[in-house]
């Protein structure tokens, strides 16, 4: 199953993955392979300093003190190690009940699956367009550091708090 949504009372754009990578189920937590550049990107965005890989808690707070939410389009699903292109028996999240729990206005994907994934299933039950960002993954390593900083920071920096 995949992890919990991490949203506040103040959350109002949500950031969405496809489904945690075998790192980031070791680790209990989002975007927890050591080359993702998930965590490092969001800092440099907040002006937060980096958490320590290991630190869910300062992950967290990153999420919470900057009006963001964070979860995956999936609940469940086949997958071949991590990738996103070998997705079967895809069930989406319940994405009616975050949206009843938070004020969420905005919808963040990282990555062209995990939008693809929302624009199917998601997207029909939360009528919210959802931007496509350049995925964070280490198998995107065509998108330099200061290019996907650019094109999230363009996107999400207005929403942030």
């Amino acid at each position: 199953m995949s992890f919990p949504p991490v949203y506040g009372p103040a959350s109002r754009a949500l950031i969405l993955g496809t489904w945690p990578s075998p790192k980031s189920r070791e680790m209990s937590f989002y975007y927890g392979h050591p080359q993702n550049r998930f965590w490092p990107m969001l800092a440099a965005l907040t002006g937060e300093p980096v958490p320590a890989r290991e630190d869910i808690e300062a992950k967290k707070r990153i999420i919470l003190n900057h009006g963001l939410a964070l979860w995956d389009t999936l609940a469940s699903c086949t997958i071949t190690g991590a990738s996103d292109a070998s997705i079967r028996d895809a069930v989406p999240n319940d994405i009616a009940a975050l949206l009843r729990a938070a004020p969420i206005q905005a919808v963040f994907c990282n990555g062209a699956t995990a939008h693809k994934i929302y624009t199917k299933y998601l997207q029909p039950v939360s009528g919210i367009p959802a931007v496509r960002l350049p995925s964070t993954s280490p198998a995107n390593a065509a998108c330099r550091p200061d290019a996907l900083r650019a094109a999230w920071a363009e996107a999400l920096g207005p929403w942030l708090k």
